[in-house]
Order: structure tokens, then sequence, then C-alpha cells
């Protein structure tokens, strides 16, 4: 018996919400690993493969319904660009502070909105037009902020990881195939890359516990989550999940490391997030669901 689709949108919002708050943790816990940066993405992306290859193997033993660990062409897409963003966020991250990178990450949810209208067709509705406007006032804020004080690429890294996780979830969407494992197999590409470099320059971590909870935990459940979202929302929703991560990881920063965001970035942000969040109330409000025609069952 098929869900029907309130129930659908419900369960996209459930599991894309523990993704959401689950990734919240991702930046805290890189930070307080205290490595390099190719060794960090050495060691996280290693343990979220041998965590996600032994997790799959484990669902196939229990269930016949168990997901496709890259499902076509579409699977292999979907991974490249969680790859392409999983490298651009860790540069980020030692290159721009956690408030810029998190404020700028959460542009993914107008990319995903533009994506999804070039090439699915759901055109956005003029409020989500109204967003983008002040979301792109927040942008020229926060990267204006970053010229001055030297944190110009660590802002162009955090877009284009932004525009890469978009990119992802609007294949997903499109495809309407069960994305979660993809996004966990296309850390080959980065662990690939970092072992390279790391191999002639040296490995450093100086606290490891903490990456590797982050490789092990936080990332294969956050990135699962977030990546079976397409299956049961739209596109610009599930994006909309990280806004959690806008809105705690700098906060739990702040609390960890008492590392205050300057001015001109927390007013760009603000900006940011009030957009964002007056959209999803907005869309909520609407009672927006998933096109039937792009719901794609699987046997539970």
């Amino acid at each position: 018996m098929s869900d029907s689709i309130p129930s659908r949108h419900l369960k996209g919002l459930l599991i894309t919400g523990i993704g959401g708050l689950t990734l919240t943790w991702d930046i805290p816990l890189i930070r307080l690993a205290d490595g390099t940066p190719w060794s960090v993405l050495l060691a996280r992306s290693g343990t979220t493969l041998v965590a996600s290859l032994i997790l799959w193997l484990l669902m196939r033993r229990v269930t016949r319904s168990f997901p496709p660990l890259v499902p076509g062409r579409s699977g292999l897409v979907v991974a490249s660009l969680y790859g392409a963003g999983s490298v651009t966020f860790i540069a980020a991250v030692f290159t721009t502070t956690t408030a810029n990178l998190a404020f700028l990450l959460a542009f993914n949810t107008m990319f995903a909105a533009l994506l999804s209208w070039a090439f699915l067709k759901e055109r956005p509705r003029p409020a989500t037009f109204i967003a983008m406007g002040f979301m792109l006032l927040g942008i020229l804020l926060i990267v204006g902020e970053g010229m001055s004080s030297g944190h110009l690429f660590g802002d162009a890294m955090a877009l284009l990881s932004a525009l890469s996780i978009a990119g992802a979830i609007t294949v997903s969407r499109g495809s309407g195939k069960n994305m979660g494992f993809s996004s966990l197999v296309a850390v080959v590409i980065p662990f690939l890359i970092a072992c390279w470099v790391v191999g002639k320059a040296g490995f450093h971590i100086e606290r490891p516990i903490w990456i590797l909870i982050d490789g092990a935990i936080v990332t294969p459940l956050s990135f699962f989550c977030l990546a079976t979202g397409p299956r049961y929302l739209s596109g610009p929703e599930v994006a909309m999940f990280y806004l959690l991560e806008t809105v705690l990881a700098p906060v739990w920063v702040w609390i960890i490391f008492s590392e205050t965001p300057s001015d001109q970035s927390l007013v760009g942000g603000a900006i940011l997030v009030v957009a964002l969040v007056a959209h999803s109330v907005w869309l909520l409000l609407k009672g927006r669901k998933p096109p039937a025609d792009r719901v794609v069952e699987y046997p539970i």
C-alpha cells in the first residue's frame, strides 16, 4: 500500500530534518580535530567511506529493499557533485570564518530553486524570487567583508560547495531514485585526492578522535538523510534544511572557540536567515507538496 502524498511529505520533512540537525556538528568537529586541511579531508572521507560500506553490507543482509550504492548514470553524476562539494567545503573551512561558511552554504536553497526551474521545469513562485533578492544582498555583504579581511577565496569555495550540493539535489529530484548511498560513496573522490596530497605533504591531525566521530557518525547520517529527502520533497525544500547549519554551526563554534563573527557578516547572515526562514514558512503555509508524477514508490 503506497503512502499518501501528505504522509510522504511529512516523512520527508522528518528524515531531512534529522539530517540537517546532525550536519550542524560537522564544522565544529572539524575545527576540534585541529589538523591540516588535506589530512582532515583524508581522515573524514576515509572514515565515512568505510562506515557507509559497512552499513550498506548490513542492510543487504537484513532486508531485500536496500538501496543501490550508485543507481545508474544519474547516481554517478550525484556522487561526482557531492564529491566536488566535499572538497570545496573543506577548503572553505580552513580559509574563511565559520559564520561566513555557514551563511554562504545556505545559498544552496536558491541555487536549488534556479536549477529546478531550469532543468525540472519547476518554476519558482514570485515569493521565491523576492527571497532570492534579499539573499543576494546578504551574500554581497558577506563577500564584501571577505574581500577586506582576506577571506575571499574561502567565501568563493563556500559558494561553489553550495552550488555542488544544489546540483546533486536537483539531479536526485529529477531521477526519483534513492541516492542515499550515492552521497556517501562520493567521498571516494576527495579521499583519493587527499591521499595523493598527504602522501607528499605528510599527515597531521592533533586530535583525530573528533574527525573519526565526524566521519563515522555525523557525515554518513546527515548526508544519507539529506540525499534521501528529494524522494519526498522538492529541491528547494530539501536545501532549506541546510539552514539549520547556517543558524546553529556558528553558535556551536562561538560556544567552543569564542569565535565572534564580524558585524558585517552578522548583518549579511541575518538577512540570509530571515529571507530563507520567511520563505520556508510561506511554503509550509501554502502546503506545497511534491508533484505526484515525480514520486517514485519503493517497497517498504
